[in-house]
């Protein structure tokens, strides 16, 4: 399997000219790319190969002015953009989605776009990374490679390729190398269910008999300063302003909500490692965010959320450590009660007049048959381990009112953590 790791570069005048140039120069050389193939498509109805754009542009002076090798990556992320649009069509004029896919537009006009350089254009020398120039490049500016420093915590030998990302008036150099499999100490028996949401960004509930709560809260507020501060600069300006200050505010949000994934992720699995679960339940229905409708404000926080991001991270993680990651849709796991094992329809299939026994009386509680209250995140969480109790052959025996009332929680950017006080002693270590 393969990691990536992003870094920040702090290039000096000259580099930052050379980097803003080959990705100026890749996105003119995307764009011939984007024109041939749409003409072959509009007029033949044709997807264009492989390797007909390379034979075509061969001779261009975009192409000419990129690595040979870089100048092949380009073209051929076109080509498969036009591939993947090529399924997507299909898929919709068999009745598999809903929404027509349009061909893939060109780029911003004098944009810039990523660099990709495969492991055998790249050299190690004395802690550095050697990037070769193209051939018009060497001509005109007598400039042959330009040098970045290799991060200590990575393994030269390992890396398979490395990109140049210009990002809101910044560069990152990203790191693809390989990762080999660890095979953790882990039962599949034991099993974590996953309920996300928003201020309560993924609630969690195992059949161990423990149960946490990742805090989604201050990256909610994270979201709601820079939707504000967006506002208050784009007021009277017209549609698509943008400056400097924005893309440093968009930046520094966006690393935020990097970090916060990373993090949060990390939490999961290694909760899971410390109590030998083997296997993640993750509740999800499929386009949960298209065309939801909670209010104006509550639309905005819960579409901006990185939740998918967050459910792939803990994927990769997943099968990094060879835990077993499942998806699971989560219809009527809110409503229903565990304590009182109501039944659980699938999503369009409830039986007419179908009623749970519970109820969610306010924000954050349940109220079951009996009168009993418990967290209603916790109660969806649990909900989810039902629903694949039988096809694994669950025990959850283990998942009580006890930790259903009132679990942990964990916060991304301390150390701070709440815990029910007579049952501290009886949950494992959460870190990050």
């Amino acid at each position: 399997m393969y990691g990536c790791q992003q870094v920040l570069l702090t290039p000096d005048d000259e580099l930052a000219a050379v980097l803003e140039y080959i990705c100026s120069e890749a996105n003119k050389l995307t764009n011939c790319g984007t024109y041939y193939a749409r003409q072959i498509w509009f007029k033949c109805r044709q997807i264009i190969g492989k390797y007909d754009l390379e034979k075509e542009y061969k001779s261009n002076k975009h192409f000419q002015a990129l690595y040979s090798q870089v100048a092949q990556q380009t073209l051929r992320a076109v080509a498969e953009s036009f591939k993947s649009f090529q399924g997507l069509n299909k898929a919709f004029n068999k009745g598999k989605i809903t929404d027509k896919p349009r061909p893939p537009r060109y780029q911003k006009k004098g944009g810039l776009t990523v660099v990709a350089y495969p492991r055998q254009a790249l050299r190690f020398k004395n802690g550095l990374i050697r990037f070769p120039l193209g051939t018009l490049v060497k001509t005109w500016f007598k400039l042959s490679e330009f040098f970045i420093p290799m991060p200590s915590n990575l393994d030269f030998k390992n890396i398979k390729e490395l990109r140049i990302l210009p990002r809101n008036g910044c560069f990152y150099a990203e790191f693809v190398y390989s990762i080999p499999g660890i095979q953790a100490d882990v039962d599949a028996k034991k099993v974590l269910g996953i309920d996300p949401g928003l201020n309560n960004w993924l609630t969690c509930v195992s059949n161990v008999g423990t149960s946490f709560i990742v805090d989604g809260r201050k990256l909610k507020s994270l979201n709601q300063f820079y939707n504000k501060r967006v506002a208050t600069l784009k007021k009277g300006k017209a549609q698509g302003f943008w400056n400097e200050e924005l893309a440093s505010l968009t930046e520094k949000r966006n690393r935020q909500i990097r970090d916060a994934v990373n993090k949060a992720a990390r939490i999961v699995v290694n909760h899971c490692l410390n109590c030998r679960i083997g296997t993640i339940v993750f509740g999800w229905n499929q386009g949960n965010k298209n065309g939801i409708e909670l209010g104006k404000k509550n639309n905005q926080e819960f579409v901006q959320i990185p939740t998918t991001r967050l459910k792939e991270r803990i994927r990769q993680l997943c099968e990094q450590y060879g835990i077993q990651f499942i998806e699971t849709e989560e219809s009527y796991t809110s409503k229903a009660s565990f304590l009182d094992k109501d039944f659980l329809p699938v999503f369009g299939s409830g039986p007419e007049g179908w009623k749970p026994s519970g109820k969610r009386v306010h924000r954050g509680m349940y109220r079951t048959k009996n009168g009993e209250f418990i967290n209603a995140d916790a109660n969806g969480a649990a909900n989810i381990l039902r629903k694949v109790e039988i096809q694994l052959g669950l025990a959850l025996a283990k998942v009580s009112r006890a930790f259903l009332t009132a679990p942990s929680r964990v916060f991304l950017w301390n150390s701070k953590k709440i815990k029910r006080r007579d049952a501290a002693s009886a949950r494992p270590k959460v870190s990050a």
